[in-house]
């Protein structure tokens, strides 16, 4: 059975994104030049690859509001969890395009530079007010107010790679981490379905997955149970389930053992 997908609030979601992006830039103008060239723990990236896909991903939306619509059915923001992966390779290029290039300069420049990609997104968020508006991205088209959750994701997940780098805490937008959460929930619910697994992301998301006996009632006889970060950072690849398992993860069952299965997005 394919999972249902959730509504978003499309003004706590157009807030939440508001939110996550000022804290952003706000990261972004604190960056020095030492701290541009640090390495990240995405592969050959530094700082500066960061940011620059961080700025690409806040810019997209203005980018290609207006671009011409590819003619099949909309999807899902479950459909982009499910294609991302498959994007990597052009991204990486974008990155490193970016960072040799519009964000090449000293940190003020970048700073300048990220500013005028928030700018142009907050600009442009209106737009999900209109009903039925879709705009065009990679795996097909989609409606702006969905695709607004999927820039939630990213943010989320690129300012805790952040925090990484500079080894600092980063103060998320709580209802931006309680979309990235409940989305990436439902894409391992989707891409793992089943019902012998209860997933437990409190106070954000609880969803059933993995094959197998699906119980009825009461206590579940498999259950995974994560903070919300630690599960957006499994999810994503950011942490392996050793490292967190019985520290800020917790597992019971035969089934349970969700390492196999991880991460949702590559």
């Amino acid at each position: 059975m394919a999972t249902k997908t959730r509504m978003y609030d499309p003004a706590k979601v157009r807030a939440a994104l508001t939110g996550q992006i000022e804290a952003l830039r706000t990261a972004v103008h604190g960056l020095s030049a030492e701290q541009l060239e640090r390495p990240t723990r995405l592969g050959d990236w530094r700082v500066r690859e960061l940011v620059s896909h961080l700025g690409m991903v806040v810019s997209w939306v203005p980018a290609h509001l207006d671009d011409p619509l590819p003619a099949e059915p909309a999807i899902t923001p479950l459909h982009w969890a499910r294609r991302t992966r498959t994007a990597a390779a052009t991204i990486n290029d974008i990155a490193e395009e970016l960072a040799a290039g519009q964000f090449a300069g000293p940190p003020e420049e970048v700073a300048a530079e990220f500013d005028g990609c928030c700018d142009a997104l907050l600009a442009a968020l209106p737009a999900a007010e209109e009903p039925g508006r879709l705009i065009a991205m990679r795996f097909g088209p989609m409606p702006l107010a969905d695709f607004l959750v999927t820039r939630l994701v990213e943010t989320v997940v690129h300012a805790d790679d952040l925090a990484a780098a500079l080894a600092v805490d980063f103060p998320h937008e709580k209802q931006a981490v309680a979309a990235a959460a409940r989305l990436l929930a439902d894409a391992f619910a989707d891409q793992v379905p089943g019902g012998a697994v209860e997933l437990r992301v409190p106070p954000y998301a609880v969803v059933q997955a993995v094959e197998g006996p699906k119980h009825t009632r009461g206590t579940p006889p498999n259950v995974v149970e994560a903070d919300p970060l630690t599960w957006i950072r499994l999810a994503t690849g950011r942490v392996a389930w050793a490292e967190v398992l019985d520290v800020s993860l917790s597992a019971s069952g035969e089934r349970s053992d969700l390492s196999a299965l991880l991460p949702v997005l590559g």
